[in-house]
């Protein structure tokens, strides 16, 4: 049954609320002194993660829309020239990378990859299948990053709170050769890892810990991770500092807590951190050149929500400061973080998946 004229109006005023509640959201946003938050592009419906094409494009997937958009800035003014379909018709695409001639897609059952040439707008080639992922249960999205060492490495969240996985696909990141070839475990215990990044030789990763123990356990962690390397979940959690015990599933005889590498640095419980992204410009004052940057989206199960900003943390000495807040007023969100990514200008982009905006966080005038 074809919607009706009524309903179609309906959508799209409801989309052009939306739009706007992301535009007029640039006035409240609060970054540090010195810096600027404005509008890079909006009308999307689900963004996501992004990725920066070898000619500076910015690419974003909208996983919401199933599509993958080219957001070009070709006359470098800081807003996106236009919105174009690279891509559509995937499967909840996520996680996005660039490698080689192919732009790489988490989509939520595969990693997929479609041939790239410098400056396409949209993909010119069915994409080809590289690895099956993991499907149902509460956690649906999947990332995807290469290292130095030019394998792909793809995280796929837990099918559940907390429990025992049969898949080994499941809570973990997965390292491949390019091609999808030749897939090894390579961490484990980590029950939602959206965010990966890379910096040096060394694999971060932001974790969502579990639900249903009260407001303020566990802390939401942040990991750097190595092969082999096992995270806790779902028998441990890091709180101040070290490995505890979870009340369902601890094996204290077993001592897997005390094999469990503790978090780096956490913050609060259930304010839910998905993209992070390091600092690559030159732009930003001397004190955030190599920071972390993570996306904490909010949260949805604690008594006063905690999230809902973007954070920098000293990847040296795990410090965490807010870098970018207004998006709630009391507790209601206005605007939920979700991808950040520093860009070839210098600037930093933010996605907001409820108001389907990309923001654009620079330094001086």
């Amino acid at each position: 049954m074809k919607p009706s004229l009524l309903a179609l109006l309906g959508l799209v005023l409801l989309t052009a609320s939306v739009q706007a509640q992301g535009n007029s959201l640039t006035a409240r946003l609060k970054a540090p002194d010195g810096f600027q938050v404005s509008v890079y592009a909006s009308g999307l419906q689900n963004p996501r993660l992004m990725a920066v094409a070898p000619n500076g494009d910015v690419f974003v997937s909208d996983q919401g829309a199933g599509r993958v958009y080219v957001l070009p800035d070709r006359d470098k003014n800081g807003v996106a020239d236009s919105k174009q379909v690279f891509a559509e018709g995937l499967s909840q695409p996520h996680g996005l990378a660039f490698h080689g001639d192919f732009l790489y897609v988490a989509d939520t059952d595969a990693v997929v990859r479609f041939p790239y040439k410098s400056g396409d707008l949209k993909a010119t080639a069915s994409p080809t299948k590289l690895v099956d992922l993991p499907t149902g249960g509460g956690h649906s999205t999947r990332t995807v990053v290469f290292g130095p060492d030019d394998r792909m490495y793809v995280s796929a969240g837990s099918s559940c709170n907390v429990c025992e996985e049969s898949d080994p696909k499941r809570a973990a990141v997965w390292v491949y050769d390019q091609g999808g070839k030749n897939g090894k475990l390579f961490a484990s215990g980590l029950r939602n890892a959206v965010g990966l990044a890379w910096q040096g030789g060394t694999l971060y990763a932001s974790m969502n810990g579990r639900d249903n123990l009260g407001d303020n356990v566990p802390p939401e962690a942040f990991f750097r991770l190595k092969a082999g390397g096992f995270y806790g979940w779902p028998y441990c959690y890091t709180l101040d500092g070290v490995q505890t015990y979870d009340k369902d599933f601890g094996r204290k005889d077993a001592g897997v807590c005390r094999n469990a590498t503790p978090a780096f640095t956490t913050v609060t419980a259930h304010s839910a951190p998905l993209g992070i992204g390091f600092y690559t410009g030159k732009s930003f004052p001397a004190s955030y050149q190599g920071a972390l940057f993570a996306a904490l989206h909010g949260s949805w199960n604690r008594s006063e929500r905690s999230g809902d900003k973007v954070v920098m943390i000293d990847p040296k000495t795990g410090k965490v400061s807010d870098f970018l807040t207004g998006f709630l007023d009391g507790q209601t969100s206005l605007g939920r973080p979700a991808g950040v990514m520093s860009t070839p200008d210098g600037s930093l982009l933010v996605t907001d998946d409820q108001t389907g905006t990309v923001y654009r966080v620079s330094y001086g005038k």
